[in-house]
């Protein structure tokens, strides 16, 4: 045989051989794989608690997991669109505020990617879920909890921002302390950050001066004051409860593996829908709950921690309904 057509029956061979190789190892390589975009550290407590979700889905759902986090955002869209380049199958994260258009639009320049972003907003079809931290049964429980425990009746809270997800939340802690003492006073700060731990200690501290002996600290800060002070806090979002022992009596905890898991094992049936994942992120679906009382527990008075447990009970079965308020309320 002619060497020249060797040599170019040999090229078509060593070709092929490379090129089915490559396929092979990218059908192997079908793990699920979501990204996590988020524009504070995962430090803060929201963007935590989601990352949190993700890790727990590597570990619980055999995924891959790969995020990013304080992206600014001027480079928001950009980060988002290089994940859906790639290629992943869900991609999640935090929408809020300067993410809300970006992430939107992405999204509809890939229908075939699963997105789900936290937002005050509605999802759109067909494929940007919706989810947010539903947590204002647990929150109305705190303060029940700081009702009936107030020497002074005068309870603090220090918030982020006033849009809708943190106002319910504020009002949740306020409608709870006035639901088993309708003297108390609610001192409310808004420190206009995400995270600013510094303003939010000043803000707690301004609360305290006024008479607060109770906080609740819907943002990082606020438990540096309260144990300076000697005054009792409630966490947000997670059990923070080794922050600060002597202090941190319980608080509202945000699970968002439910919504994980559900998103993921959707999408792997090809059955995805955008939604809004509101019930994944509430008590009854297991998305919300209590953090435990620790050493508390012992501390508190029997009667308070019963009547909280009761009502943990009938919200769980759906016969009470923690109100949901989204207006923004006003500092006693």
């Amino acid at each position: 045989m002619n060497k020249s057509i060797l040599a170019f029956l040999l090229m078509v061979f060593v070709v092929f051989t490379i090129s089915a190789g490559g396929q092979q190892e990218q059908l192997a390589d079908d793990t699920f794989r979501i990204a996590g975009i988020f524009q504070t550290a995962i430090e803060e407590p929201w963007d935590g608690v989601v990352h949190q979700a993700c890790l727990k889905a590597v570990d619980e759902l055999g995924v891959k997991y790969e995020f990013t986090e304080k992206i600014a955002a001027a480079d928001f869209e950009k980060v988002v669109r290089e994940y859906a380049e790639r290629g992943f199958d869900l991609i999640v994260g935090d929408a809020f505020l300067a993410g809300e258009e970006a992430s939107r639009r992405v999204a509809k320049d890939y229908p075939d990617i699963a997105f789900a972003f936290g937002s005050e907003f509605g999802p759109v079809d067909p494929n940007f879920s919706v989810f947010d931290n539903w947590i204002h049964e647990p929150t109305y429980l705190c303060g029940v909890i700081a009702g009936n425990m107030t020497e002074t009746n005068v309870l603090g809270v220090v918030a982020a921002i006033p849009i809708n997800e943190v106002n319910r939340l504020v009002n949740a802690f306020k409608e709870g302390a006035l639901s088993v003492n309708p003297d108390v006073k609610v001192k409310i700060a808004y420190i206009g950050s995400w995270f600013d731990p510094p303003k939010a200690k000043e803000a707690a501290q301004a609360q305290i001066e006024a008479g607060a002996d109770i906080i609740f600290a819907e943002r990082f800060g606020v438990f540096e004051a309260a144990k300076e002070n000697n005054v009792l806090a409630f966490g947000n979002m997670s059990d923070q409860h080794e922050l600060a022992p002597e202090v941190v009596v319980t608080g509202p905890v945000w699970d968002l593996y439910p919504t994980v898991e559900y998103l993921v094992k959707t999408v792997k049936a090809d059955a995805y829908v955008a939604q809004d994942l509101k019930d994944w992120s509430m008590m009854a679906k297991g998305g919300a709950s209590l953090a435990p009382f620790h050493g508390f527990e012992d501390k508190l008075p029997a009667d308070v921690i019963a009547a909280v447990k009761d009502l943990e009970q009938q919200i769980d079965n759906g016969v009470f309904r923690v109100p949901i308020v989204e207006e923004q309320p006003t500092s006693d």
